[in-house]
């Protein structure tokens, strides 16, 4: 394995981590409706558990309703108890062939809840991006060891991790604020 070889496995390792963190930010409801809220929510169906977006057509028709239509409408009961049963907060009303998603607006307290879990997911993401340096730079050291690179390679390689490391929390961090300002936003 070459320096290049670890430096874009980390890379690549970091670019997931970042991803992650861009999907559970958009999960985060900030008060408008948004198809995105509904992604981690798994329905009982056909004897095993799918994710709603298999099961339904979801759509955000206006600013503070999401519509779920399931394309088999005997699941209605379980697709409305799923969404009863998750985090989200929201009560779900069903006509026989739709369910509706009123958004309602969100408090200054859970606003600032929310912004707590940001934060605590960004704090989350930035520590995987450090284990992930580690795990590079353990790599690069045992090149060294084995002296299938010079000092000054083992320099240079730790050196461009770091900048990796660097440029991967920075982008993180312009994540983390962009989403607390979004809640805040009244």
């Amino acid at each position: 394995m070459t320096i290049q070889d670890i430096v874009k496995e980390a890379t690549a390792r970091m670019e997931t981590t970042l991803e992650d963190a861009r999907r559970r930010f958009s999960a985060i409801r900030t008060g408008r409706a948004s198809v995105n809220l509904l992604d981690g929510i798994q329905v009982e169906s056909y004897g095993t558990v799918m994710p709603l977006n298999q099961l339904a057509n979801i759509s955000a028709p206006e600013a503070a309703l999401i519509t779920v239509q399931p394309w088999d409408t005997s699941l209605l009961g379980a697709i409305e108890r799923a969404i009863q049963s998750s985090d989200l907060g929201i009560t779900p009303s069903n006509d026989g062939k739709i369910i509706r998603l009123p958004i309602p607006p969100l408090t200054e307290e859970r606003r600032k809840q929310l912004a707590r879990t940001v934060r605590d997911t960004a704090e989350e993401h930035r520590t995987g991006l450090r284990n992930i340096r580690r795990d590079a730079n353990e790599e690069v050291k045992k090149l060294l060891k084995e002296k299938l690179i010079s000092e000054d390679e083992h320099k240079v390689a730790l050196e461009q991790i770091q900048k990796q490391t660097d440029a991967f929390t920075h982008k993180l961090n312009d994540l983390a604020k962009a989403k607390e300002e979004e809640l805040m936003r009244v």
